[in-house]
């Protein structure tokens, strides 16, 4: 008894250390490449299968070969972790920039009464992209596309909206739907894809054009930060009306959109709102107009009273009198938009993301085990819980690559398709004194040797959102 006692009291006390220490390593988990799921099998998917279609461009290519998509059904995709990860800090940005203007973020049902389309009138102007239902009871629903019906219904129901609360900017960041007849092109045209809607209210016309201008302004401020090279173009109304409108693009051979760009000022616009072989800039007169394609990311509306009107969405004026808001909408294809950067920055071998989205900023290669600077190994384990020790905003940004069985120049391969954009190699030159860590930049295609502290200080300058 007194052997089982003591035996007991033993086993008690390795289960609460084994216990704590798993609670210890459960507080600061090291991100292991092996424990990411991003399955093989997932990524080689047959040209001719029905799902993926035709691989026929870069990103979409990429996307399916590293394991960050996968088809499920035509023009509609799971996002694997790595994506959305991305996706978070893209919206997390997007969010910075839309709540940087006086943006409110809310959510909108995606089912959406066939009652509110049919009174904008929409409800057979949408023809067969609109996604369209019946319920139990046989009332007519669509999935949304877009949401200009749901928030001026949602505006008007506010008896005591005042003058003082205008400019009202409201926006969501949601899954669209459009039944394309032809989904192609990876997450740059589907079924199904995740998109930022803005709606602005406003006093007046001439105070509708500031909100418009503002909003304009933050595009090019988003894409500035995300490194992309963005023309905002005029553009057509098309179904969504208004009087004014413009396109925000990203150049690119792939781009399914014809732009006219002139060489001697500033005018850009879509050729859809050109007569046709126009070739001199219309605004400057003596510019020749330059053809070029693009990738649609963002769609900018000043929609007047089209809605307000209908709906009957007015606000108090100065003289205490109904007045109708003057509106406009403000459109960011989020998925597209991630799609796209790839598109534009990667090479035909390996992702390259804006650095404030990539969904893991550094990567950390130890050596191969069994080899002659395997004792470097340990130096890698610490190297990853020393960064993320020193830079907090790091923190959850930091791999290690602990597949040591295989070699380095393998992981190294993998890591470039997949655009971690800094991958450490800790190999034997980390094992003099002093240490210094080889550091591949992916985004600029530099490889530095560089001391601890050379490392810190590069590091240190990695913005993270």
């Amino acid at each position: 008894f007194a052997w089982s006692s003591a035996f007991f009291r033993a086993a008690s006390a390795a289960a609460f250390c084994c216990s704590s220490s798993i609670y210890t390593t459960s507080r600061k988990p090291r991100l292991l490449v092996s424990r990411l799921y991003q399955p093989s099998n997932l990524r080689d998917v047959g040209q001719d299968s029905r799902l993926s279609g035709e691989m026929t461009c870069k990103s979409q290519r990429l996307m399916h070969q590293a394991g960050l998509i996968h088809p499920f059904s035509p023009g509609c995709y799971v996002y694997l972790p790595a994506t959305v990860r991305s996706m978070e800090k893209l919206m997390r940005v997007i969010d910075q920039e839309m709540q940087g203007i006086g943006g409110q973020k809310l959510d909108m049902p995606s089912l959406c009464s066939a009652d509110l389309w049919r009174t904008s009138e929409r409800w057979d102007l949408m023809g067969k992209e609109l996604f369209r239902l019946k319920d139990r009871h046989g009332a007519d629903y669509c999935l949304g596309p877009t949401h200009e019906e749901a928030v001026t219904t949602l505006v008007a129901h506010q008896a005591t909206l005042s003058y003082r609360q205008l400019p009202l900017l409201l926006y969501q960041i949601t899954r669209k739907f459009r039944d394309e007849p032809k989904p192609k092109f990876g997450l740059l045209r589907g079924r199904e894809f995740y998109m930022k809607d803005m709606y602005s209210f406003d006093v007046s016309e001439e105070a509708a054009q500031q909100t418009y201008g503002s909003v304009c302004q933050a595009y090019i401020q988003l894409f500035t930060r995300l490194g992309l090279r963005c023309v905002q173009v005029q553009a057509d109304t098309g179904n969504i009306g208004g009087t004014l409108s413009h396109e925000f693009q990203l150049p690119t051979d792939v781009g399914e959109d014809r732009l006219l760009l002139c060489g001697n000022c500033s005018f850009s616009a879509n050729v859809e709102t050109l007569s046709s072989g126009t070739t001199h800039c219309p605004q400057c007169k003596t510019g020749a107009l330059v053809e070029s394609k693009g990738i649609e990311v963002g769609h900018t509306f000043y929609l007047g009273k089209k809605y307000s009107s209908v709906f009957k969405a007015t606000f108090s004026n100065p003289q205490n009198k109904p007045s109708v808001t003057e509106m406009g909408c403000y459109g960011l294809g989020v998925s597209r938009i991630l799609a796209a950067a790839i598109e534009v920055l990667s090479t035909d071998e390996g992702i390259r993301w804006p650095g404030l989205i990539a969904p893991y900023q550094i990567c950390v290669l130890p050596p191969k085990k069994g080899s002659k600077v395997e004792g470097a190994a340990v130096l890698a384990e610490e190297l990853v819980d020393s960064l993320g020790e020193d830079f907090p905003h790091l923190r959850g940004e930091i791999v290690l690559d602990d597949r040591t069985q295989m070699t380095i120049g393998k992981r190294l391969k993998d890591a470039s398709r997949l655009g971690y954009p800094y991958v450490i190699v800790v190999g034997e030159a980390a094992l003099q004194n002093p240490p210094t860590f080889e550091v591949i930049c992916q985004q600029t295609a530099e490889t530095l040797f560089l001391s601890k502290d050379g490392l810190l200080d590069l590091l240190g300058k990695v913005e993270t959102v």
